[in-house]
């Protein structure tokens, strides 16, 4: 690709390097098959938890590799499921990474467990596994996984620390639908694992999602949370009767239609996928300052999100401070007509664990269940909170139907911005 180190940035009263005429387009592609899937659902008489979500579960669970598969009304419900699934009870620890979307924590949360956070490797911003054996202590249960922006996180590493302290794994897969570890699915390494149907995922129901494992007893503690199965008697009907809250965490078939109809393409969807985000980072390989997303031939990316970010060394040669300089790429690249986001989730920053009060008057960490007082002091999560300072990130424009032009597009809006990096202006707080 031509180097752009001689043209003014938009920002600065250059010409965008995207033309106003050419669209970015919005993810998922609608066909016929899925109306039909829809119109199918509307037409028949059981929408709560109808004949789809019944299809939905079965052939997710065939395609993923597992035994047992509920459709979720959520990502986040069906985390939960896996946490009370393994077992997990009040004032026990899980161990989690200190960097993901919220849901990731607050699903411990809501079983009135403990997360406790470990930093994240700076390369693949994952869960670093040599900071998880330290966290470990007498009332760690669990440990939860991310395989964030699309990518396993190190599974070899994390199951054999699970097995030494026996410990469950559980694997919040959630925008991983078809990612791998050394060729075995995400979903199906751990004991338990939770999978969204969010629209902006690989598969997209609009909302929902997947609780998975394969094992009976962690599935049914799992579900017995998920279906009002707390206030019922033994001859009720329902599937499971324990002791316990329960929720309400079921989807509705014309979600599961909707889902139905994309989860019958993601095969086709996820190689486009992975091609364009190939195509567009072999356009970007050699941009000055610019450090590209992770992937390998025993982790590759599912094609979920194309991840941006600059080189902490430009900023401190520059003498500006990391998230001021993201923030002003950010600015610079939306003025070429790419808009990026931040992804700027460090979990333990939110007000919930600095304060320590969920519920209110402290709890869970001070009703008595929790035994010892668990730190959230930001000092423990450098690493987390670079990769926070410094990550941009896209989860649409490089997927189908976008195509040549748009891959195109989006690489040299990103090249001209990192060529032409000294010229970025950075507002400082």
């Amino acid at each position: 690709m031509q180097t752009m180190t001689d043209q003014k940035l938009a920002i600065h009263g250059g010409k965008p390097i995207i033309p106003s005429d050419l669209t970015f387009k919005m993810w998922p592609e609608i066909g016929p098959d899925d109306e039909a899937l829809v119109l199918a659902s509307l037409r028949q008489s059981s929408h709560a938890s109808g004949p789809h979500v019944k299809l939905l579960g079965e052939e997710f669970a065939a395609w993923n590799g597992n035994k047992h598969c509920r459709p979720t009304n959520s990502g986040t419900s069906a985390l939960q499921m896996c946490v009370a699934g393994c077992g997990v009870q009040a004032g026990d620890e899980v161990i989690t990474t200190a960097l993901s979307w919220t849901s990731s924590a607050t699903c411990i949360i809501h079983h009135n467990a403990i997360p406790v956070f470990v930093d994240a490797d700076w390369e693949t911003m994952h869960i670093d596994p040599k900071c998880i054996e330290a966290a470990i202590t007498p009332q760690t249960k669990a440990i939860l996984v991310v395989h964030y922006f699309g990518v396993a996180c190190d599974m070899d590493a994390i199951m054999a620390i699970a097995k030494k302290h026996d410990l469950a794994v559980i694997e919040d897969a959630c925008q991983a639908h078809g990612a791998t570890f050394n060729g075995k699915k995400v979903g199906t390494i751990g004991h338990a694992g939770a999978f969204s149907l969010n629209q902006n995922k690989n598969l997209c129901g609009g909302e929902g999602g997947f609780f998975v494992t394969n094992d009976q007893a962690i599935f049914d503690r799992g579900c017995a949370i998920g279906g009002f199965s707390d206030m019922r008697p033994a001859d009720s009907g329902r599937d499971y009767h324990t002791h316990g809250l329960g929720w309400m965490y079921s989807t509705t078939d014309l979600n599961a239609a909707f889902a139905l109809g994309q989860l019958r393409k993601l095969d086709k969807t996820n190689a486009q996928a992975r091609a364009n985000w190939h195509q567009l980072d072999d356009l970007l390989t050699d941009t000055p300052n610019l450090i590209r997303p992770y992937s390998t031939e025993h982790r590759p990316t599912n094609g979920y999100a194309y991840i941006l970010r600059v080189d902490p060394a430009y900023a401190q040669k520059r003498g500006v401070a990391l998230t001021d300089l993201t923030n002003a790429i950010s600015l610079a690249s939306t003025a070429e007509g790419l808009p990026l986001s931040r992804a700027n989730w460090l979990l333990p920053a939110h007000t919930i664990f600095q304060v320590k009060d969920a519920y209110g008057k402290g709890s869970p960490w001070s009703d008595g269940h929790c035994k010892r007082d668990v730190d959230y002091n930001l000092d423990q999560y450098p690493l987390a909170q670079q990769c926070v300072d410094t990550c941009l990130w896209n989860v649409f424009k490089h997927r189908p139907p976008n195509g040549e032009a748009q891959i195109q597009a989006f690489a040299g809006a990103i090249r001209k911005v990192f060529e032409n990096l000294d010229d970025v202006t950075v507002e400082q707080k």
